[in-house]
């Protein structure tokens, strides 16, 4: 008996996902998970590193939001996760995904967000940049993106995270956008947290805590 209750455990830990693969729809594929509801839901886009890359969109699954997702982490909202073959992320590809979830599956238009870490940190301040009327709030940790997007970028919520020892992608990196969205509006919703000791890896834990989707997830488009 003890044996089938561990593996009992086994598969309630792994199995049993509503997660599935949507491929040839977008130029990105992607893992969607939408939980059991009738009602219009919130967004979550998350957007991977560079290491995630590649045509097995399993890798997809190493870490960020879908990791913490597959460890137990229970996310109140569709969540999406598309895969980069190469390259740096399209903000037009990014927004071709979000139109499809928004044409096929019932998204609460008001309360759409993007996350991203390392170059899906680039991804999601390029895709804010471009496109901040789509998204209600952004979500960047370990990246950075374009300081002419500051202006842009001010007029939704955002929330740049990085660690202090970070050697692959320096602070300054999402510092800068930071300060550009400041200079823009001193009052803009914006805030930068330096991760004490975080290196480009052990941020990642930030997936895995309820801060940032508390954060996004209380951030409603007007």
């Amino acid at each position: 008996m003890r044996k089938y209750w561990i593996v009992f455990l086994f598969l309630g830990y792994v199995g049993f996902s509503q997660l599935k693969v949507v491929k040839g729809k977008t130029d990105y594929p992607f893992w969607i998970n939408v939980p059991e509801k009738e009602e219009a839901q919130p967004l979550l886009i998350f957007l991977h590193g560079k290491s995630l890359s590649g045509t097995d969109i399993n890798r997809v699954r190493r870490y960020g939001v879908l990791y913490a997702m597959d460890r137990g982490k229970t996310i109140p909202a569709i969540v999406v996760a598309p895969q980069l073959a190469s390259g740096s992320w399209n903000p037009d590809k990014v927004l071709e995904v979000l139109e499809y979830v928004k044409a096929n599956y019932k998204v609460d238009t008001k309360r759409i967000y993007v996350c991203g870490m390392s170059l899906g940190g680039y991804g999601t301040m390029h895709f804010a940049g471009k496109y901040p009327e789509k998204i209600t709030a952004a979500v960047e940790i370990c990246g950075g993106g374009n300081t002419a997007d500051g202006c842009r970028l001010a007029t939704i919520p955002t929330w740049l995270i990085h660690g202090d020892k970070d050697f692959i992608v320096k602070m300054s990196e999402s510092e800068k956008v930071y300060d550009a969205i400041k200079a823009c509006n001193p009052d803009a919703d914006t805030q930068f947290t330096v991760i004490k000791d975080g290196n480009h890896g052990n941020v990642e834990r930030q997936f895995h805590q309820d801060a940032i989707y508390d954060w996004l997830f209380s951030k409603v488009k007007n």
